[in-house]
């Protein structure tokens, strides 16, 4: 019996856009017929995402902001490259960057499981609640590149 997927929604809602993780899984329609997907709001909760990677996942979906490229609200989806990550560190309660809570899950003695990543480049990240409508409107299109994906990986031989 796998695991499944686990979709995880990180971000900070108190700052503009980087809450868009969060905000996506609050749209995302939940899949409560399939047990082999798990969605959950992380918001800035860095290490209970590690702690929960510790139940050997099948696959991690990763929904979060990114860096402005020039584009703001444009999304990408692409697969994690753990290869540069730093060997064991010690643990960062409050850290939430994909490398640190990863890093804090090979200090836990796990490994990251595959990993897509959806994400968002952002507007603004200044104080305050709430997406700019640049990538408010992104959202449905990470809605769609969520449902694809858990539909792929779900599937998928391990």
């Amino acid at each position: 019996m796998t695991s499944g997927v686990l979709v995880a929604g990180i971000g900070n809602i108190f700052l503009g856009d980087d809450g868009f993780g969060p905000e996506v899984i609050r749209h995302v329609p939940r899949h409560a017929d399939d047990a082999r997907i798990r969605m959950r709001d992380y918001g800035i909760g860095g290490m209970h995402l590690a702690y929960d990677l510790l139940d050997d996942w099948d696959a991690l979906i990763l929904v979060d902001a990114l860096p402005c490229q020039g584009s703001p609200g444009t999304l990408h989806v692409f697969e994690a490259d753990f290869a540069g990550l730093p060997g064991p560190a010690g643990l960062d309660a409050h850290a939430m960057d994909p490398a640190a809570v990863f890093a804090g899950l090979t200090a836990l003695g796990g490994a990251p499981p595959y990993t897509v990543v959806i994400g968002c480049e952002v507007e603004t990240v200044a104080d305050g609640i709430g997406l700019s409508d640049s990538v408010t409107a992104a959202i449905p299109h990470a809605v769609a590149a969520i449902e694809a994906a858990t539909a792929r990986l779900a599937n998928r031989e391990v």
